[in-house]
C-alpha cells in the first residue's frame, strides 16, 4: 500500500463524533442530570420536617416531666394542712382552708419567680402559645398545650380511682403544622394517698 493509502486509513480510523452524536449525548446526560436534580429537590424539601418532629418531641417531653415532677396533693401547696390532709375537704383530717382544683389558681403563673405553678392541677388546660422550658427558654415557631383528665386506673380492690390520678396529654404544634402528643400518668401517693 502506498503512503497516500496509508494516510488516508489512518484520518479515517481518527473520525470525531458527528453533530447528532454529540446532540443525543447531551439529551441523555441532561435528562439523567435533571432526574437526579429533582429527586435531590424533593428531599431536600422535607429534610427539615424530621427536624421540627424531633425538636416538638423534645419539648412535649420536657413539658410532660415538668408536670410530673409537681406534687400532687389534696390542699393547695402553701395550705397549712397540705402534707397530712386524708382527703380533699375543709376540716379535721383536711384541708385548713384551700382544696386544689383543676386550672390555674389566682396570682400563679407558669415560671413567675414568687407564685409559680405549684402543683399537677395547675396545669389543667394550660395553652403556651409560644412553647417554653421551665427555664423560660422560648422556642418561636412552638406552640403547646396540656390536658388533664381524671382515668380510673385498673379495676377490682387494687384499682385507682379517677380522683387519685391525672392522664397528662401534651401537645406540641411546630412550624408547617407538624404536630406531637404525648401522654403520661401521674398518681397521688403517701403521705396523701
Amino acid at each position: 500500500m502506498s503512503s497516500e493509502g496509508l494516510a488516508a486509513r489512518a484520518a479515517g480510523a481518527q473520525r470525531g463524533a458527528t453533530l447528532i452524536e454529540a446532540i443525543l449525548f447531551i439529551v441523555i446526560v441532561g435528562v439523567a442530570v435533571g432526574t437526579v436534580l429533582a429527586v435531590f429537590v424533593g428531599t431536600s424539601r422535607q429534610s427539615g420536617e424530621p427536624m421540627i418532629r424531633k425538636q416538638a418531641l423534645a419539648i412535649a417531653e420536657s413539658l410532660l416531666e415538668e408536670v410530673r415532677l409537681m406534687p400532687f396533693t389534696f390542699c393547695d401547696p402553701d395550705d397549712a394542712n397540705v402534707a397530712t390532709a386524708t382527703g380533699a375537704f375543709i376540716g379535721p383530717t383536711g384541708c385548713a382552708t384551700t382544696l386544689e382544683g383543676p386550672g390555674i389558681e389566682g396570682g400563679e403563673a407558669r415560671g413567675a419567680p414568687l407564685t409559680p405553678l405549684d402543683n399537677v392541677s395547675d396545669y389543667a388546660g394550660l395553652v403556651l402559645a409560644t412553647a417554653s422550658d421551665i427555664t423560660g427558654t422560648a422556642y418561636p415557631g412552638y406552640s403547646a398545650t396540656i390536658v388533664l383528665a381524671a382515668p380510673a386506673l385498673g379495676a377490682g380492690p387494687n384499682a385507682v380511682p379517677a380522683s387519685e390520678s391525672w392522664l397528662i396529654t401534651v401537645n406540641v404544634i411546630g412550624p408547617a403544622g407538624i404536630a406531637v402528643q404525648i401522654e403520661g400518668i401521674r398518681t397521688r401517693h403517701a403521705p396523701n394517698l
